[in-house]
């Protein structure tokens, strides 16, 4: 019986549950806590509203990473008097009027949500001032109302907006957050990123009664110094420019400008900073898109520093498709993606010509001063500090044309007794750099044709390569690491110097200078010599005796 009991009770079908409408206190905490979703959404939501009121100075003051207090001050032009009493109701903004609006908005704020959403999760107050004012006005809101009339106030020219205990009706959300130092970094990460793109605007950034402010800029008309000011010298001069433009309606209309870090910018993640028509936005596909390239093109760099302001026509993109303004919707999408990552990864392939290493500082004296470990054991610095050795994987050349940089610093010399030899050596050299214009040539048709020849076969992408190169090192006795842009060749030596001594010696023939050396030349030697090439067999000891009296005779002659 209870079996069968149980059974009915299982067939009896549930009703569906009542709906009913939510209060309106419930609707726009929900609401804000999907508008205001951390401190630092706050943060950007007030600044970005001072950016629209035409700032020159913002200035943000923060404590415990924003829950006890979110301080935003800037000198625009403030707020009316009759606005303050819908200034925090849900909906209400200056910036549009029809939803037609948003086909042509330029400004960051539009819906009139985020003054509103902080109203329902914190104690907001209001202070502001208006141009031609005698005194400012303050006012507390809650709820999206406010709690009394305006007080009137001192001021100075603008808006001052205090966002207090932040989530304190909100457990949850607020024990989510107590971690205030990972808060207050990201805070100065938005700051930093809207200083480096508003260079008309100074920025500043610090903790609650803290004296030294974290992010601290000024108005600038270079990027680059922008740059700078904020994330380092270090960052900026690993920098260069990049830009791109299409005005074809058919595909895509946009412009583009920023900054891009080289090879040897090296991070632990990715920095892309983006602006799209003046808002700071995310694009997963772009920054993907990105990093591709840079893995491909500079493996060792690829987590790279990236500035971009994105133009495009305001009808093009769609700025309401997410809560929080983080990210947008842009017309041919696809297409600008894939037309910046190829200018991208064109800029990145022409300028990865050279390399700055950080392993080793590169003294510019002569390799004789160079001093063994054992010697240096034997006797100490009088400072007591000891010298570094560098091991031998991180000597690295850090420049082709600097002699400091060449590979001969890296070899232990001999002794020093070898510098006047090479005192006599560089005389050598320097009048051998003093020959005539090798491109003239002898009066010989024969000697012409062979130039024409080698100038007909001569493989034009071999000729750059070889002419640009940067000589790396030895592989071996025979093989030498060359680097052209990204590009790393194993070159035979013997067979390059080969080509190139016959090469020279056809263009400079008879063009070669005299070179006086330090004791005459063995002539009847070096005839004798010459003989003895010529000869089958050489050992012959009739074809020595007659290579001697040919030389004899050869030597009287001249």
């Amino acid at each position: 019986m209870e079996m069968e009991i149980e059974e009915e009770e299982e067939q009896v079908p549930m009703e569906p549950p009542k709906i009913h409408r939510l209060d309106d206190s419930v609707v726009n905490r929900i609401a804000a806590g999907e508008v205001i979703q951390r401190p630092v959404s706050a943060v950007k939501e007030l600044v970005e509203n001072s950016l629209d009121a035409c700032s020159s100075s913002i200035n943000v003051v923060v404590k415990d990473g924003g829950l006890k207090l979110i301080q935003v001050s800037d000198d625009g032009h403030g707020i009316r008097y009759e606005d303050l009493p819908i200034l925090c109701e849900r909906h209400t903004t200056s910036k549009l009027s029809t939803f037609e609006d948003l086909q042509s908005i330029k400004s960051m704020g539009f819906r009139g949500e985020a003054l509103a959403s902080m109203t329902y999760v914190a104690h907001v107050t209001v202070t502001t001032i208006t141009k031609g004012q005698l005194h400012g006005y303050r006012v507390s809101y809650k709820d999206g109302v406010m709690e009394h009339e305006p007080k009137a106030c001192a001021a100075v020219k603008g808006t001052q907006i205090m966002v207090e205990n932040l989530f304190y009706n909100m457990t949850a959300r607020r024990k989510t957050l107590q971690n205030s130092a990972d808060d207050y970094s990201k805070i100065v990460d938005v700051l930093s990123r809207f200083a480096i793109h508003h260079m008309n605007v100074s920025f500043s950034c610090r903790k609650h009664g803290a004296a030294r402010a974290d992010v601290n800029s000024v108005a600038t008309i270079s990027r680059i110094d922008a740059i700078r000011s904020v994330y380092g010298v270090s960052v900026a001069r690993c920098l260069m420019k990049v830009e791109a433009l299409d005005k074809d309606p058919s595909s895509s209309v946009f412009q583009m400008e920023g900054f891009i870090s080289n090879s040897n910018y090296v991070a632990k993640k990715i920095t892309m900073v983006l602006f799209i028509n003046d808002r700071l936005v995310d694009c997963t596909a772009l920054k993907r898109a990105l990093e591709i390239v840079y893995a491909a093109t500079l493996p060792k760099a690829s987590k790279p520093f990236i500035y971009m302001a994105i133009i495009l026509p305001p009808e093009h993109v769609d700025v309401n498709v997410h809560p929080t303004k983080r990210e947008v919707s842009l017309l041919n999408q696809e297409i600008i993606i894939e037309k910046i990552q190829s200018v991208v990864e064109s800029r990145l392939r022409s300028s990865n010509e050279t390399q700055t290493f950080q392993e080793q500082a590169v003294k510019p004296t002569p390799s004789c001063q160079m001093v063994s470990s054992n010697d240096s054991n034997r006797n100490p610095s009088p400072s007591g500090s000891k010298l570094q050795k560098v091991p031998v994987h991180k000597m690295v050349r850090t420049d082709s044309s600097d002699p400091a940089g060449r590979l001969h610093v890296y070899l232990q010399p001999e002794s020093c007794g070898h510098l006047e030899r090479n005192t006599s050596l560089t005389a050598v050299r320097s009048s051998v750099r003093q020959r005539r214009n090798p491109k003239e040539t002898a009066d010989l048709t024969s000697l012409q044709e062979l130039i024409d020849e080698i100038d007909r076969n001569c493989h034009s992408g071999l000729l750059d390569i070889v002419r640009h190169c940067t000589y790396i090192g030895m592989a071996d006795d025979v093989f030498a690491l060359l680097q052209h842009d990204t590009h790393l060749y194993l070159a035979n030596v013997v067979n390059l110097s080969k080509e190139l001594m016959y090469q020279q010696v056809l263009r400079r023939f008879a063009h070669f200078n005299a070179i006086q050396i330090s004791e005459p030349a063995p002539v009847k030697e070096l005839i004798v010599l010459a003989l003895k090439e010529g000869n089958l067999d050489p050992e012959c000891s009739e074809n020595v005796e007659l290579n001697e009296k040919i030389a004899e005779v050869i030597y009287l002659l001249s």
